[in-house]
């Protein structure tokens, strides 16, 4: 293992734990792909697991034995150790048990790549709350679904937060980001959009032409996806109708927080599902929804 002992909080190389936001590390290396934050032992276990390169480690100093196992896989990647007052006056947290790791970010798959073979889909539109997101991706991976895609405006799933409410899990269930599409005046689109590579951390999409919200539910049609939009209306089904399970190929659609989804997602998809609610109760966090809809709809 090549320790450094900190003695120095100004080394350049602590940057990225202290004074860059998440922003900043996602694109510091643009055009190339950039980096991000995890924490963990267990998590960071699983970044690995998942192909991630780690560029350097943040360990609190009493703790390294704890990690020895992830650290022994590592030849000529610096950890930087401290004890934990110096290291919270650096970074203005205290570590999650002991352990952080910078790492590469990867060029994302394509929306086909991840979709081959996949039974079970879930598709977040404009989820914005990392928390929600981490969530999300936590049910995903336990309760059998096989990809996440999500729009543009959606908090990125490399975010610190992410992926630690979704312990790791983002680094298991493959994902991809719906490309940002330039719609025509005549709200045409290229089929060679489909491959663009999206910049998953511009969160300025909102006022794309509305015709992109179809258009995303036209792209999984085209793979041979059924689409059920979690949503309230009144030709909303039952999420235990058996219809729905008969269908071999079924994207779940999830809106962000407060409003849902968007009304042409709605009227694109080829049902409408409500989970039924007792006490009053109109509906779910978008992240307690998702469980219950992926428990039912991927058994």
């Amino acid at each position: 293992m090549k320790i450094i002992e900190v003695t120095d909080l100004n080394r350049p190389e602590l940057a990225v734990y202290a004074e860059l936001s998440e922003r900043q590390l996602a694109t510091i290396y643009e055009p190339e792909e950039g980096l991000f934050i995890t924490e963990s032992p267990k998590v960071i276990e699983r970044a690995l697991d998942g192909g991630y390169e780690p560029v350097s480690f943040l360990a609190e100093k009493g703790q390294l034995a704890e990690a020895e196992e992830i650290l022994d896989r590592m030849e000529d990647v610096p950890i930087y150790v401290a004890p934990d007052e110096i290291l919270t006056k650096l970074t203005g947290y205290h570590l999650t048990r002991g352990l952080w790791c910078t790492m590469r970010r990867r060029t994302l798959p394509t929306i086909e790549e991840v979709c081959q073979g996949a039974k079970r889909i879930a598709i977040l539109e404009e989820v914005v709350n990392p928390t929600n997101v981490g969530a999300i991706f936590r049910s995903a991976a336990a309760l059998n679904m096989d990809a996440v895609l999500l729009t543009p405006a959606c908090s990125d799933p490399l975010y610190r937060r992410a992926i630690r409410v979704s312990m790791g899990t983002v680094f298991q269930v493959p994902w991809a980001y719906f490309p940002k599409y330039n719609v025509g005046s005549d709200n045409t689109f290229s089929d060679a959009s489909l491959h663009d590579k999206c910049d998953s951390r511009d969160q300025n999409c909102s006022d794309r032409n509305s015709s992109v919200y179809k258009y995303n539910i036209d792209v999984l049609h085209k793979l041979g996806f059924k689409t059920c939009a979690m949503a309230l209306t009144d030709d909303s089904v039952s999420i235990d109708d058996p219809v729905l399970n008969s269908e071999e190929r079924l994207a779940i659609v999830l809106g962000t927080e407060g409003d849902g989804l968007h009304e042409q997602t709605i009227d694109s998809c080829d049902y409408t599902v409500k989970i039924p609610m007792s006490h009053g109760v109109d509906s779910l966090n978008v992240a307690a929804a998702s469980a219950v809809a992926f428990w039912e709809l991927a058994k």
